[in-house]
């Protein structure tokens, strides 16, 4: 579903972002994204979109590579949940923002309500069709964040620390959220206790190179591996109280 092959970038001359990453993730594979502030995080997300050009190396998503002739058939498979959901949802009603892509997209008024409903249904959000941005919790507009974006139908879903700020109960029902979803994840985050509950896979970035790549278990337990990166191991396996 999404292929990174030998991807440099640097935002300034001299001073690279990004130095030689490549990797695979499967269709239906929910991979975490984790490493320390500056690690190339953003960077990677913002290059799949294409909102930052790919001038070194070849990125593929489904099969298509990112360049500026297939950013509309890029952002069509591909949603991205922004961290901050003040500059996600737009519109003055969860209704209208849920709305919005699917009508740009083509889908008669009906097919779109159709799937608006049926997302929030899926979400256990139906209570909040028609409430007013601005009058909703910010747990209740993360989780209204995930509906716009699924009511779009991607085949992959980007992620960029979907928990943060969250309280505990909120927290648990975007990670009930993601979990429930069928389709290819991809989730940045400095949360390693949220990436252990939703992803079987594990990228770790660091220096702008990829320094480890496997199973979230193992490498979410290596602590020598995740301090060497300035990170530390999950709150749940470090003993803490």
């Amino acid at each position: 579903m999404i292929t990174f092959d030998n991807v440099s970038f640097a935002y300034e001359v001299d001073a690279p972002v990004l130095r030689g990453v490549s990797f695979h993730i499967a269709p239906g594979e929910a991979v975490g994204l984790i490493g320390a502030n500056g690690a190339g995080k953003s960077t990677i997300m913002k290059l799949l979109l294409g909102l930052l050009p790919c001038t070194e190396g070849e990125i593929l998503v489904d099969g298509v590579r990112v360049e500026k002739k297939s950013l509309p058939q890029i952002r069509r498979t591909l949603g991205f949940v922004l961290q901050d959901s003040d500059s996600q949802m737009f519109m003055p009603t969860v209704y209208e923002d849920m709305m919005f892509a699917p009508r740009n997209y083509g889908l008669s008024k009906e097919e779109a309500e159709q799937k608006v409903d049926a997302v929030l249904a899926q979400l256990g959000l139906t209570e909040l069709k028609y409430r007013h941005n601005h009058k909703i919790s910010g747990g209740e507009k993360r989780m209204a964040a995930i509906a716009t974006i699924l009511a779009m139908d991607p085949k992959a879903i980007l992620m960029d620390e979907p928990s943060i700020a969250l309280d505990p109960c909120n927290r648990r029902t975007v990670i009930h959220a993601i979990n429930g979803m069928g389709m290819t994840k991809l989730i940045a985050s400095h949360d390693l206790d949220m990436i252990l509950d939703t992803c079987s896979r594990v990228l770790l970035l660091s220096g702008g190179q990829l320094v480890a790549d496997g199973s979230a278990d193992e490498i979410l337990r290596d602590k020598a591996l995740l301090e060497a990166n300035r990170m530390e191991l999950p709150f749940c396996l470090s003993g803490r109280r």
